[in-house]
Formats: structure tokens, C-alpha cells, sequence
């Protein structure tokens, strides 16, 4: 893609085949408070480095597809009002020459451009509840049944259907590996009530499945379930009081669409105290920290 823009950092370390792993800018942008956000940002990037790897946070510049920010650009995703742009915004905010935040579909799309093959979020999209009624399901599956990349995530949100979303991924051909689990987490829980298929011990047998994807040439991606740390996840019966009560709000005020997540978790994080908020994000450093083990463990098998 010509118009695709890669941060020297990133364009050398992919030229010379070292770990890179894509960084999401939607959490930054809509997903964590202002000040803070910057400060988490940085510190992921900072985290990948330290442990051996090369940070590619992703995002929209001006209408230009970014990968890897630059300490300004990263100021302006942290500190302006810009679009949440998924999969199908993209040719809108570029066409227009406007900046957005990409979300985990769009970071993953863009990611795979620019050639890299492990990407740490949060928690992914699903189905939402409800979705038999109104169809209201993410983008994020079927971007990834389409993206060879690696996902590391702590499962889904716990907002959504989560036995409807991992029907979804199995239709979509999507791999899940539980990560020395054997059961699909649920983002601020550490478990949620679906049994895993398949069970992995260490970031080189992640690799390994790349790989034997690569051999099929199998374009779907692969989702990394991560628990939360034990001594970091919420605690249960709090966190489904609060999530009850957030999703009955929401109907009340007939949120809908890519309005639905931001209003939820902004409602948790109020309702919570701040607890929520705490839990994600200790969960989505503990998946940069696998992601970029599992980077490694990738750029270690390339000839």
C-alpha cells in the first residue's frame, strides 16, 4: 500500500526481521481518561522495547494510515477529538484527510500491510447481546478470519455474548489457544463459563502454529486468550452486579451500535469506583507482555 506511513523504528525493524508488535490507538483515544491515556500509551511502548521488541502503535494521521507513532502523533491521538475508525471508516478519514484512532479490526487490517504478525489488545469484539434481534456484532471477527496475525487479548468483553462470539470465531475459522488456560477468559475475569478446545504453555508453541498456518496458507488470524493476572482480576460477584446494571442503562437510553462498548465501559468504570478500570489496565499489560514474547518467538523461526 503506497500511502501506508511506517515510523523508522518500526520500517527497520521489520527490514531486518526483528519482533515487532502493533499497539491499538482506540484505547487510547476512547477507552482510557485523558492524561492517563498518554501515560499508558507510552508506558506499553516503553514495555515492548525493554523486553526486546519494537512497538507499533497504529492510528490514522491526517488521513494517512500510521504504523508506529511518533512521540507527537502519539500526543495528538492521546489529546484530540478524533474518529473511532474501523475496518470501513478507513477510506472516509483518509479521503477526507481527517485522524482516527484504529480500532482492533483496523489496527489488525493495517498491521498486516505493513508485514507484522503479533498485535496486544485489550479484549476483542464479538457479538453483542441481543444480536439475534438488532444483528449488532463487531467488526473484529471477521477482519481476523481474513488477517494473518496473532491477537493476544483477554478474551472478550464481558459486555458481549461470549458463547455467541466463540461460535462465531469457529464458523469464521478463527484459532483460539488459551494461554496455560483452559478456559475462554472474560477480560475483567479471568474466566468466563466456555471450555478451550486448545491449550498452550509457551509463546514458542504459538509460533509454531503460525507457522503450520503460514504452510496451509490460511489466511484467517489467531486469538491468544490471556487471562487477567490472578491477583489483579475483579472481583466476581461485584463486577456482574455492575454489568447488569450497565446494560440495563443502556437499553433504557437505546444506545446502539459502536455506541454501545464506550457507554458500557465508561458506565462500569463510573459504577466501579475506578476498579474496572484498574483491571484493564493490568490485563492489557500482562498481553503486551506475552504478544511480545510470543514476537520474538516468531522473528527466532524466520530464516
Amino acid at each position: 500500500m503506497k500511502n501506508l506511513a511506517l515510523s523508522p523504528e518500526v520500517r527497520d525493524a521489520l527490514e531486518a526481521k526483528k519482533p515487532v508488535v502493533a499497539l491499538e490507538s482506540t484505547i487510547i483515544s476512547h477507552g482510557l481518561p485523558r492524561g492517563q491515556n498518554l501515560d499508558s500509551a507510552r508506558a506499553w511502548e516503553n514495555q515492548v522495547r525493554e523486553a526486546g521488541a519494537t512497538p507499533a502503535t497504529v492510528a490514522v494521521i491526517d488521513g494517512v494510515p500510521t504504523v508506529g507513532l511518533e512521540s507527537h502523533q502519539l500526543e495528538r491521538i492521546a489529546n484530540e477529538d478524533v474518529a473511532k475508525a474501523s475496518v470501513r471508516d478507513l477510506p472516509v478519514v483518509m479521503g477526507l484527510g481527517v485522524s482516527g484512532a484504529t480500532t482492533v479490526a483496523s489496527t489488525a487490517y493495517l498491521a498486516n500491510l505493513a508485514g507484522i504478525r503479533v498485535f496486544a489488545t485489550g479484549g476483542l469484539g464479538g457479538v453483542h447481546r441481543g444480536a439475534s434481534e438488532d444483528f449488532d456484532e463487531s467488526a473484529d471477527i471477521p477482519i481476523l478470519a481474513q488477517t494473518p496475525i496473532t491477537v493476544v487479548s483477554a478474551g472478550v468483553k464481558s459486555i458481549l455474548d461470549i458463547g455467541a462470539t466463540l461460535e462465531r470465531m469457529e464458523t469464521s475459522s478463527v484459532a483460539v489457544l488459551g494461554y496455560r488456560t483452559s478456559v475462554f477468559p472474560a477480560f475483567w475475569l479471568r474466566e468466563s463459563a466456555y471450555p478451550l478446545e486448545w491449550r498452550v504453555e509457551e509463546p514458542s508453541e504459538i509460533a509454531a502454529v503460525m507457522a503450520a498456518r503460514d504452510e496451509l496458507s490460511q489466511r484467517g488470524g489467531i486469538v491468544v486468550a490471556n487471562p487477567v493476572p490472578a491477583d489483579a482480576q475483579w472481583d466476581p460477584r461485584r463486577h456482574d452486579q455492575i454489568l447488569v446494571q450497565a446494560l440495563e442503562e443502556a437499553d433504557r437510553q437505546g444506545i446502539r451500535g459502536n455506541e454501545v462498548t464506550p457507554f458500557l465501559l465508561s458506565a462500569v468504570v463510573e459504577a466501579s469506583g475506578g476498579e474496572s478500570l484498574r483491571v484493564n489496565l493490568d490485563l492489557v499489560t500482562n498481553n503486551v507482555a506475552l504478544a511480545t514474547q510470543i514476537a520474538i518467538a516468531w522473528a527466532q523461526r524466520q530464516p
